[in-house]
């Protein structure tokens, strides 16, 4: 075909001259070509295995810039820092910059010299900002930690649903979804909410060698902070202790921090500030260890981290292996470690029953909307969700949802309106069935969670059944319950040696019994044996009764030399009176 050598040579350039690469990695070049195709491609490639390249690459070689959705504000910082060092046109857009960097960036932005333009979801629902990232061609849209629409979307984050809507107001280019797992219905889910065709998924396995997996059951409280201590000090290098809850996480670091170790504390409750100082303090490696919640370390590029600890255990297996492959990124040997307690169960059920808008949340807001807005510019987003002054995280699903109805509009400056008459016809009910499959699935998630946790199974092949079902997963022969396999074949393999004397006693032991032996049964006492099959001895007993077991279960005794009445009787009468079934 003409033009692909020199299109070719162009890409092997660009990935030895700029990004210092002189190959691309397994699954790598198969996504990279189909972005180079122009076809929309959702990626599932395990942690550590350069997601990233697969639309840096082809920015630099595409005509338009690429627009990059990032879900987490340190993520694109760390991102955008590392293309600018490359000496890439890259510029960042959300709500930490000042109004100088914005003024920047935007200036770049309408000028068309930004090539790589990385932006939070929440942008892409602000008008003004469409129509600025309109005004020159978009090559390719690409949506870091896709799997965020799935699992975010439809609760704390209906941003993320409006992904869609944006690739189509810039002209529908080619979209590129990348995340590091994805099962059926996560991947079901993005590809629908992107457009992207069935053929269009890449799926690399989420399989990686190096990372050593183990759980370890807790009876008590108190105990799992002991543990924690424990861990970090058996382990050398950097590591992340993850928690369910804020509460956890600052009770782990206190812990740590009275035991001298070298910890950083990283939590939604804490400032922006105080956030950024605590990442950078582990990035830079003057704090060992990181104790966070999962509000840290998604799209983290940290290398050496050599151990994760979870001290309370995630929702989804799918949550689990995002955060534990944030170790061992550099290939080299990394442990990571559950710590499971019972109540972990009730924990992530608070949070999952707090996820979904219920019928009452969509009429506070029909009714809200219908009331004066406190200024004259109207609703707002913002004025709306202070002045409704319910959970937070549900009324912003629920606007969502209702917004997705088309029950209201958002002007480009960000006012909203109620279709009152398509409001007044409108089943909210109705509007609702959609959640209750989602938590259904949400219940059937947290039980594969549950089972993972407690399963003797190989750890490995229970995430590779939830995370990649295709995979002919074996057993990985480096977790907890691998190693616990093999030392229990290894022992039953050994050949069992026994003294002479002590093979004569077996041979003994191993003698058929004969009428009126005298033997022993525990829980029965002494009696003499009234007859003897291979497969069942019948004995009688001094209070004249007479009980058939299988042999194993008697003993002889040494026959005393007055035998009792009752059981030299029981013996003389065997053949005579029947033996009870």
């Amino acid at each position: 075909m003409p033009g692909v050598p020199d299109a070719a040579a162009r890409l092997k350039h660009t990935l030895r001259h700029v990004f210092g690469h002189a190959r691309l990695r397994a699954g790598q070049a198969e996504v990279i070509e189909r972005v180079m195709a122009g076809r929309s491609t959702l990626a599932v490639m395990p942690t550590g295995a350069g997601k990233s390249l697969c639309y840096q690459l082809p920015a630099l070689l595409l005509e338009g810039r690429t627009v990059v959705v990032s879900p987490l504000i340190a993520l694109m910082k760390d991102q955008c820092d590392k293309l600018q060092e490359l000496g890439i046109a890259a510029v960042q857009v959300n709500s930490a910059l000042s109004a100088d960097e914005l003024e920047r960036a935007e200036q770049a932005i309408d000028d068309g010299s930004a090539r790589i333009v990385l932006v939070t979801p929440e942008r892409l629902s602000d008008p003004a900002f469409m129509q600025r990232l309109s005004a020159h061609p978009v090559a390719l849209v690409a949506v870091d930690e896709a799997h965020c629409i799935s699992q975010w979307g439809h609760d704390f984050r209906p941003a993320f649903l409006e992904i869609g809507p944006a690739v189509r107001a810039l002209g529908n280019p080619p979209v590129l979804a990348l995340t590091a797992t994805a099962g059926e219905e996560v991947a079901a889910d993005v590809m629908k909410n992107l457009g992207i065709p069935r053929a269009g998924l890449i799926d690399t396995g989420a399989y990686r060698a190096n990372l050593q997996f183990a759980v370890e059951q807790m009876t008590q409280e108190p105990d799992r902070q002991r543990r924690i201590v424990e861990l970090v000090r058996e382990e050398a290098g950097s590591g992340i202790v993850y928690a369910a809850t804020v509460k956890a996480a600052q009770e782990a670091f206190d812990a740590l921090k009275a035991a001298d170790q070298s910890v950083a504390l990283y939590h939604g409750k804490l400032g922006a500030r105080e956030r950024a100082e605590a990442q950078e303090a582990f990035m830079a490696g003057s704090a060992r260890v990181m104790v966070a919640t999962n509000a840290f370390g998604m799209g983290i590029d940290k290398p050496d981290i050599r151990f994760v600890v979870h001290c309370q255990m995630p929702s989804s297996l799918h949550a689990y292996y995002q955060e534990a492959g944030r170790a061992g990124r550099d290939g080299e040997r990394a442990r990571c470690v559950l710590l499971f307690h019972a109540k972990d169960r009730s924990v992530q059920q608070f949070f999952l029953a707090g996820r979904y808008p219920q019928l009452e949340d969509l009429d506070a807001v029909y009714r809200q909307l219908l009331a004066e807005p406190p200024t004259a510019e109207g609703w707002t987003a913002a004025n709306l969700l202070d002045a409704l002054e319910r959970p937070r995280t549900r009324m912003q699903a629920a606007i969502a949802l209702l917004r997705q109805q088309k029950l209201l509009a958002i002007d480009r400056r960000g006012r909203i309106a109620l279709r009152q008459a398509m409001a007044e016809r409108a089943d909210f009910g109705a509007m609702l069935d959609g959640y209750k499959a989602r938590r259904e699935q949400d219940r059937e998630t947290l039980e594969r969670m549950l089972a993972y946790a407690q399963s003797g199974q190989c750890r490995w092949q229970l995430l590779l059944d939830d995370l990649d079902p295709s995979a002919t997963a074996k057993r990985c022969g480096t977790c907890d319950n691998c190693r616990r396999i093999a030392a229990h074949e290894a022992a039953m393999a050994q050949p069992i040696v026994v003294s002479e004397e002590t093979a004569k006693a077996a041979k003994r032991e191993r003698m058929p019994f004969a009428e009126s032996d005298p033997v022993k049964v525990k829980r029965f006492g002494a009696g003499v044996v009234v007859s003897s099959t291979d497969g069942m001895v019948t004995v009688a007993f001094e209070d004249g009764s007479r009980r058939c077991f299988h042999p194993d279960y008697v003993s002889r005794r040494r026959a005393s030399r007055k035998k009792p009445a009752a059981l030299a009787m029981a013996g003389a009468a065997s053949f005579a009176a029947p033996v009870p079934a």
